[in-house]
Order: C-alpha cells, then structure tokens, then sequence
C-alpha cells in the first residue's frame, strides 16, 4: 500500500492514537479554490470598470476584502487533512477552531467515488461513506485529489482487501 504523505502532515500526528500509524493523510484537491479565485478575478474585473467609467477609486476597497477571502481560504485549505489509520477515518479542518471528523473503520458499510464532468476534468472525485450506525461525523468529503488510486487504497484498507493478484 502506498503511504500518502503531505508536506506539512506532521501536523495532524497529534490526532493520532499511540498506536496508530498513518496510512493515508492526503489534503483536498486545490480545485476547492476555484470559487474564491473567481471571485477575486471577478471582483478586479469589477473594480478596474467600476473606476475606469465613474474615477471611484473607494470600490478598490471591496476588492481587498475579496483578496482576504482567497487568502483565508487558501489557509483553511492549507490546514484540512483527510486522514485513514488503520482503525479510523478523520477529517481534520478549522484554523482556529479545530474540526475533527471520525468515523471507525468497523461502522463503515460502504465506500463511493463520484465524479462530476468537471471533477474528471480536473482530476478530482467525490467519497461518499455509508455507516451502520445513524448518525455520522461525515459521510461526504468532496474534492479528493486522484480519486481513482485514492479509492482503491482506502477501500483496500476499509474493507480489508489485499493488495496481491490472486495467482
């Protein structure tokens, strides 16, 4: 099994138990990014009209908070971890507040990967985990990064399966 590593994942070792190794840490895919960098252009573009027809140079103001935006999204994104030990799956998220999902290994029933046309596009999926018991930490985790691999190694580690071709 392959061991995903980020840079920066020695940060998430602290959730883990003494007797837990990581198996998977992976960090969502930056496609989670393209809202607020569209929203930034969006806002340039705006702001460039905006003073270029009426000299208001005050609307570049609305500008900058849209920059805030990008930058505390790309920090938010920069902290989220997806996580598989061999006993659990946790998603750890939050900047000042830390969230952390988990769901044991045991209570999870079933694993899907959806994947929308611009999901393909751009080489990330959706995880869709069903649980036996009702209520859930977390039963969607979209923008995973290489969703095909991803899923095979988590569902290999879920579910149990072995990694060698039967001969």
């Amino acid at each position: 099994m392959m061991v995903h590593r980020d840079a920066g994942s020695r940060a998430i070792d602290r959730y883990l138990m003494a007797y837990e190794g990581r198996v998977i840490a992976v960090r969502r895919h930056p496609a989670v990014l393209i809202l607020p960098v569209t929203v930034v252009v969006g806002t340039l573009i705006a702001c460039g009209v905006i003073t270029a027809v009426t000299g208001l140079a005050l609307v570049w103001w609305l500008w900058l908070v849209a920059l805030g935006f990008l930058v505390w999204r790309v920090i938010a994104w920069s902290v989220e971890f997806f996580l598989v030990t061999e006993h659990r799956v946790m998603l750890v998220r939050g900047v000042f507040n830390r969230d952390v999902g988990m769901m044991p290994l045991a209570k999870v029933t079933d694993l899907a990967l959806e994947r929308s046309v611009l999901g393909r596009m751009l080489g990330y999926g959706e995880f869709v985990m069903e649980s036996a018991g009702q209520r859930q930490a977390f039963r969607n985790v979209n923008f995973m990064p290489y969703p095909e691999q991803l899923y095979l190694e988590v569902s290999s580690v879920v579910f149990g399966a072995d990694e060698s071709s039967p001969d």
